[in-house]
């Protein structure tokens, strides 16, 4: 109980502060609403002309996987703020394992991240884009691993950097060649040898992908595939980032 109670006050506390934020929320939904307006209606006549069919069907999906990648992976800079400002140490000192500590954190991160996710599919909806309701839950689901799989990865490098403006520019390096490389933003099919490598072996292209299949009923790897990668990776994340986060020196 003491376990579940610690990894319970940690994750309340994420939420709380999220809540708390109203600039940090409205500042999260810009992009993707940006991406949602400008690239949806703007490259929709060419998609659709392309044989693609409405673009907004197969944008949305990626635009949620991005809002989810992006809120996921900068919780790891609350690490390093933390450190910074004592919170952290108190923290480490208490009578509970690490494990716990980085359990509750990465909880709070991934909620966050989903209800993010969550926010961009309803926003979605004003502007055309149709799904069924039926598959939310199981679409919850791959949101969750996806928010796991990444809010893990920011643990991992936020254990092991001091500097905040080093994380950011090292996480900007790494996320934006994750995202423009996921088929978020275009289909998989047709393309270059080299970048179908890249797409393969980005955890997000199967994050994309299971959402496009549950709510724009189109799979380019298939939904078990996804699912499947998607749960090894976010296991290999949470114990990378459990490893790192407990060697943290106080």
């Amino acid at each position: 109980m003491n376990a579940a109670s610690s990894i319970y006050i940690l994750w309340l506390r994420q939420i709380k502060r999220y809540l708390r934020s109203p600039a940090r929320i409205a500042g999260s939904l810009g992009q993707p609403l940006l991406f949602l307006i400008a690239l949806g209606f703007g490259f929709g006549p060419i998609f659709q002309k392309a044989g693609g069919g409405d673009y907004l069907q197969f944008l949305v999906p990626g635009v949620m996987a991005m809002s989810i990648l992006f809120s996921s992976t900068f919780t790891g800079i609350e690490i390093i703020w933390d450190r910074q400002f004592g919170f952290l140490k108190e923290t480490l000192v208490a009578p509970v394992s690490r494990l716990t500590i980085m359990v509750g954190r990465t909880l709070g991160g991934a909620t966050i991240a989903v209800f993010q996710g969550t926010i961009v599919l309803l926003l979605a909806t004003l502007f055309g884009f149709r799904f069924d309701p039926a598959m939310v839950l199981p679409a919850l689901g791959i949101m969750l691993l996806v928010a796991l799989l990444f809010t893990a990865f920011g643990t991992a490098i936020g254990s092991v950097l001091e500097d905040m403006q080093g994380f950011q520019l090292i996480m900007n390096f790494l996320l934006m060649p994750l995202f423009f490389l996921s088929g978020a933003l275009f289909p998989l099919n047709g393309l270059p040898e080299a970048l179908t490598v890249i797409a393969a072996v980005d955890p997000l292209s199967y994050g994309v992908d299971g959402l496009r299949a549950l709510l724009g009923g189109a799979a380019h790897f298939g939904l078990l595939l996804d699912i499947a990668v998607l749960a090894t990776a976010t296991t290999a994340f949470l114990i990378l980032g459990s490893a790192l986060f407990a060697r943290i020196q106080i």
